[in-house]
């Protein structure tokens, strides 16, 4: 059985433990279909628990259970023991603990290198663990002082430990994603809320949007194959770029960043195939006629709005979704005082956040304190676009083409320090297209506090950004 792996691993080009983990996450799609067929509320429950618990021993040993164990622990004592404070409890334990994983095993040097270990599945238990939490303590919380994802999200009463680790494991979606809530996951078992019978009949089929995604898995897989060998970190390493021109290393660059998004594509485009099939990816129904079912819940990424967006505020919402979702929740709207608008600082704290629960790797906290810079410039951008005059569309065009041409100039050079990790090799290649991604949207902070046009006149636009 060993040699049967090593050949197989070495056929495809991928480590021994890469092979084991790539067979046990594109298993969660007929484990993930089972669950519609097991019986009682109970024993839907033990069976996430017991089938994600048991793909994770596959995928990465006895000890990743023991890891997840003591993040799911601390918060269900919390919500027990300390209701008002839970969540904060929570959130400072998971990601207390969560850090401390990330730097004993500093799983980055052997991402690099090929290896995998828990701490990425560890990562999206530690979101679930957290939203959970906040989401019972915001039920002692009075309806009008919450917002409205609080108020559809809040647990009024405590989910039951069995419930709570079913929701924690549940066939494997905390392998990658995507994250969801409590809530849904209760109803989606329950077959109440959205997946209760309705006049239109039972849930609707679940086999056509999970092949569509399993489609998107195999092309985006593909794409990756073909361009890894000529778009990789080897070759932003190698003497021959140090030779380079300005032009060939930034666009070198550029391939680099676009190469590795295809990698995570193929992996939401599975697990999202796997939250389909088990149902809970349902989302509700189109306002068409005739309607069509809704499969948004499992969604982690849209990648034409990625790779064509016209703006970098555009990327959260299209580029890990759920996790962008749950930054906003959990993190992004709580730290905005009632009565006051956000700022800049809500935006740096929500990218730092973002930065740490990836790791501590000075590659992470460069690319994600770049994305604040680069997003604040494209909101400048959009301010000058918006009081364009209508009769003005040629200078109106151009602004969008620029907005677009910025955001994947910027994206695709912040991806290198998202792939190097390391403070050095960041920065040299930073440096080796003269910091071209950096100057560019701190030029346009500040031109943006020189020049302030007049505020449009549709509040519908202000609201877009």
């Amino acid at each position: 059985m060993a040699l049967e792996m090593e050949s197989m691993a070495s056929a495809i080009g991928v480590s021994v433990p890469v092979l084991r983990f790539l067979l046990c996450f594109v298993a969660t799609i007929p484990v993930s279909f089972t669950h519609r067929f097991v019986p009682s509320l109970f024993g839907k429950h033990l069976y996430a628990a017991l089938s994600g618990a048991f793909l994770s021993y596959l995928s990465f040993g006895f000890s990743s259970n023991l890891h997840f164990l003591v993040p799911m622990l601390l918060g269900y004592l919390s919500m027990v023991l300390f209701r008002p404070y839970c969540g904060i409890l929570t959130f400072l334990s998971g990601f207390g603990y969560l850090i401390g994983c990330h730097m004993y095993y500093m799983s980055g040097d052997a991402w690099k290198e090929g290896g995998i270990d828990a701490t990425g599945a560890l990562m999206v238990l530690t979101l679930k663990v957290i939203s959970c939490a906040m989401s019972y303590n915001d039920g002692l919380l009075k309806e009008e002082e919450l917002r409205e994802a609080q108020k559809k999200n809040r647990l009024i009463e405590l989910p039951s430990f069995i419930e709570y680790v079913g929701y924690c494991l549940c066939c494997g979606s905390h392998f990658a994603g995507p994250v969801f809530e409590m809530k849904d996951y209760l109803e989606w078992t329950e077959r109440k809320g959205i997946w209760a019978p309705t006049e239109k009949g039972p849930a609707p089929s679940p086999f056509g949007a999970t092949i569509q995604a399993l489609l998107q898995a195999t092309v985006c897989m593909a794409l990756y194959l073909y361009l890894i060998p000529h778009f990789n970190i080897s070759g932003l390493n190698g003497p021959a770029y140090q030779e380079w021109g300005f032009w060939k290393r930034l666009s070198y660059q550029f391939m680099s960043g676009f190469t590795a998004r295809w990698k995570y594509y193929f992996i939401w485009s599975i697990s999202e195939a796997a939250v389909i099939i088990s149902g809970l990816g349902f989302s509700g129904w189109t306002d068409t006629s005739p309607s069509k079912p809704k499969w948004d819940r499992a969604k982690n990424v849209d990648i034409l709005g990625v790779e064509f967006a016209k703006s970098s505020v555009q990327l959260p919402l299209v580029w890990n979704i759920q996790v962008s979702t749950w930054l906003r929740h959990y993190v992004y709207d709580r730290l905005v005082q009632k009565g006051k608008k956000p700022g800049f600082f809500q935006l740096l704290a929500t990218q730092t956040t973002s930065a740490v629960w990836h790791g501590l790797y000075p590659g992470y906290i460069i690319f994600f304190v770049q994305s604040a810079l680069m997003i604040a410039g494209s909101r400048v951008l959009y301010r000058w676009q918006q009081a364009i005059p209508s009769n003005m569309d040629v200078v109106k065009n151009l602004l969008v083409f620029i907005s677009f041409a910025y955001t994947v100039l910027v994206l695709n050079y912040s991806a290198v320090g998202f792939m190097v990790l390391t403070l050095q090799e960041t920065l040299a290649l930073y440096g080796s297209v003269y910091y071209i991604g950096t100057i560019a949207p701190i030029v346009l902070i500040l031109l943006g506090n020189m020049i302030k046009p007049a505020k449009p006149s549709r509040s519908k636009a202000r609201k877009e950004q």
